[in-house]
């Protein structure tokens, strides 16, 4: 019998290729999907997106979500009881296993194994130590669809906010950008692919600059 596993949903291009993998793997069955949310605002913390679409990602994706509510500029310990709160509710169901889509970054393993462990929990990545020129390909090759939801502008022009995630952008990348924007160059919105019954439907509105530096394009759920 496969372990029920709970993956960290971003509802970006990384966690699609995570739900990707554990539906191939013989030893996890995706029990659901956890995602932080950020009050008053209604979005997926970091990535801006609206709780509607993320709602919507999550019929297609055909499973249940676990929505973790965070205040804005959420400090860390009151992060860390609402969200200790919600492991307590899984490890109540039997969920002793939690996957994330990072690929590298070593400190953000290291703290999520830690915050884990205090919980009780184990932490997966089906991703780590990939190579992500590759995996970018990988997921473009799938037919994942995806567009850029928020860029730094530190890293990306302005009006990159909104485009479509492709080959096209890939070979247009600045050097030094990750393919896969693992350094915060860039979030995602995945709206198909191979993990999706039927594709998201959503169009494209306004771009603002927040903090002066990070540029969010406004995604509207289609009627």
């Amino acid at each position: 019998m496969k372990e029920p596993i709970i993956l960290s949903w971003s509802g970006g291009k990384d966690s699609a290729l995570a739900l990707y993998e554990l539906a191939k793997s013989a030893k996890y069955e995706v029990a659901g999907l956890l995602t932080t949310v950020t009050e008053e605002y209604d979005r997926v913390s970091m990535h801006g997106v609206r709780l509607e679409l993320l709602r919507q990602q999550v019929v297609a994706a055909e499973l249940p979500l676990t929505e973790v509510s965070i205040p804005p500029r959420c400090v860390n310990e009151e992060y860390a009881a609402r969200m200790g709160a919600a492991m307590d509710k899984l490890t109540a169901a039997g969920i002793r296993k939690v996957a994330f889509g990072d690929i590298f970054l070593a400190d953000v393993r290291r703290y999520r194994e830690e915050n884990l462990a205090r919980a009780g929990m184990t932490a997966v990545f089906p991703l780590w130590g990939r190579q992500t020129a590759a995996l970018a390909r990988t997921f473009i090759r799938l037919g994942f669809k995806a567009v850029l939801t928020c860029v730094d502008t530190q890293s990306l022009p302005a009006a990159w906010a909104g485009r479509d995630y492709d080959a096209g952008l890939l070979a247009e990348l600045p050097a030094g950008a990750d393919p896969c924007g693992e350094n915060g160059e860039f979030h995602t919105f995945v709206y198909a692919g191979p993990v999706f019954r039927p594709p998201v439907p959503f169009s494209r509105g306004g771009t603002v600059l927040r903090e002066n530096r990070f540029a969010y394009c406004d995604l509207l759920p289609d009627e």
